[in-house]
């Protein structure tokens, strides 16, 4: 196995704030240089100088929105353009839509199935191949405790996408092995994040979950990719968290779509 470039850069999607930000801190002190995409431009460039300032590594910005079809490839093109090999992925980028499928703009459904599944899969394909020529490289697949539940009525489609990122996640730690890439999934559970500002459901999420079920990003991310750096196949960050998919994975169906869906209505869901 070939030993670890002396330069490494690591593609982080969704970059501009929450678990992808602090994702971003914790390879910039690892040494890896980074690349970040998101769609805010600003915040990218602001979280750039900060790294810069606290590590000797280079830290470029790529605003990119990975809803648009030909996104990734652009992306990936964009990197090659500046002449940049990369040897880590993380895949974070998402969002959710908590009004119910039937009230839900369908292109907003299109647009989170390119965000969160077709892009993921677009870019591991892009940027694998070299990783795995060189044997080294590091993917890293933020998918959510959602993944692991039964899905939950209101945001339909979040939890369902994060399974498939689960499972594919799975597949390729799996066809891997022995070829110097570590293919991790996260599977965060509540975070400290502007995630649930974004799709409107703080007030819910805050009332309905007592303080000690959240957990911070950096302490979700610094889990996350401990785990990648290891080897570990996946990881659920928190005691709660890990108790709660057990009991997904245990309990009667009827009795864990019980229990999912009294989450959506706490959160005023259904």
């Amino acid at each position: 196995m070939s030993p670890k470039p002396a330069r490494r850069t690591i593609l982080i999607t969704g970059a501009s704030a929450g678990i992808g930000a602090a994702l971003a801190r914790v390879c910039a002190a690892d040494g890896w240089d980074l690349v970040l995409t998101a769609r805010r431009e600003d915040r990218l460039l602001a979280l750039a100088d900060e790294i810069m300032a606290a590590h000797p590594v280079q830290a470029r910005v790529i605003a990119d929105d990975l809803s648009q079809p030909e996104a990734a490839r652009a992306l990936v093109h964009a990197i090659q353009d500046q002449g940049l090999v990369i040897d880590g992925l993380i895949n974070n980028a998402g969002f959710s839509r908590t009004t119910g499928f039937l009230a839900t703009d369908p292109a907003d459904h299109a647009a989170m199935l390119r965000v969160m599944l077709s892009a993921p899969v677009e870019l591991t394909r892009l940027l694998l191949p070299g990783m795995v020529q060189r044997d080294f490289g590091r993917v890293l697949n933020v998918a959510s405790l959602a993944g692991l539940m039964p899905a939950t009525g209101g945001d339909t489609l979040y939890g369902p996408i994060k399974s498939f990122l689960i499972k594919a996640s799975q597949g390729l730690y799996l066809e891997t092995r022995g070829t110097g890439v570590n293919v991790t999934v996260l599977n965060p559970g509540y975070t400290l994040t502007e995630f649930h500002d974004v799709n409107g459901s703080r007030e819910q999420v805050s009332s309905a979950y007592p303080a000690w079920m959240w957990m911070e990003a950096d302490r979700v991310a610094r889990i996350g990719w401990a785990a990648c750096e290891a080897g570990k196949a996946s990881v659920t960050p928190g005691l709660a968290n890990r108790v709660l998919s057990g009991l997904a994975r245990h309990l009667p169906e009827g009795l864990a779509l019980k229990m999912v869906g009294g989450h959506a209505q706490r959160l005023e869901r259904i």
